[in-house]
């Protein structure tokens, strides 16, 4: 009796933590909706903002408080708080699909020795592609039209029902950036879950393990930090040993 209660106590005490961020940022959708306080929000952020980092760009016509845009925000404050992937632990080793031949694999089987490897939930960026690899995972849709839909999306994708509705959605990206090996997750959405991807993030792992970890997107998904890490390590590997010779 007591251990069939302890998923039920284990997502009471998940609401209950998440419930004071969560009424937070249904607050501020609520905020945004009006379109003089949107503008003075935006315009600041992006006055704040590096300038190599994607813009939050929501159209007039987009209505942040709704009742998919607080599922959608629910969501992703539970996956974040659940998520297996730490700063400095190892990186959960999930399962993706291949684009081309639709071919089953892991996380960690697009790392090379010692290489850094940049796992990238979302969004397209390549950056210093000679001393790291990168993929991207596509997850479920953060904004399909069947939910909590955008006008500004460059396309209208409704919520995957299969893995073959995954892959065509996947493929419509991938047209867009022809350059950038692109993964998808699971249909149990296993990568978006053990990362916390939802909506978007970034991640550096190396040697089996996490040495970056990007905040949780939009808003979290910073392109200069990834930039600046990627820099420092570059430097490090520059860095001429010190030779001590004894006589």
């Amino acid at each position: 009796m007591i251990h069939s209660n302890l998923p039920a106590v284990k997502n009471a005490i998940v609401c209950l933590v998440l419930l004071p961020r969560f009424l937070m940022a249904a607050v501020m959708f609520w905020l945004l909706d009006f379109l003089c306080i949107r503008k003075r929000v935006f315009f600041r952020m992006e006055q704040e903002g590096d300038a190599i980092d994607p813009p939050l760009c929501i159209s007039d016509s987009n209505r942040l408080f709704s009742v998919e845009s607080l599922k959608a925000v629910w969501h992703g404050h539970k996956l974040d708080f659940l998520k297996a992937a730490h700063l400095g632990h190892g990186a959960p080793n999930t399962e993706v699909v291949q684009l081309g031949d639709q071919r089953r694999s892991r996380i960690l089987d697009y790392a090379k020795e010692k290489r850094p490897l940049i796992l990238n939930f979302g969004s397209f960026v390549q950056q210093n592609a000679d001393i790291a690899d990168s993929i991207v995972v596509y997850i479920e849709e953060a904004h399909p039209s069947d939910g909590w839909m955008s006008t500004d999306a460059p396309y209208q994708i409704p919520k995957h029902q299969c893995l073959e509705d995954r892959l065509n959605a996947a493929q419509l990206m991938h047209l867009e950036v022809p350059g950038c090996q692109v993964v998808v997750d699971s249909m149990e959405n296993s990568s978006s879950a053990a990362y916390g991807a939802f909506f978007d993030r970034l991640y550096i792992l190396q040697e089996g393990r996490i040495v970056y970890q990007g905040d949780r997107g939009p808003e979290g998904y910073r392109i200069s930090e990834l930039r600046d890490w990627l820099s420092h390590y570059r430097q490090r590997m520059e860095k001429p040993s010190d030779l001590v010779i004894h006589v």
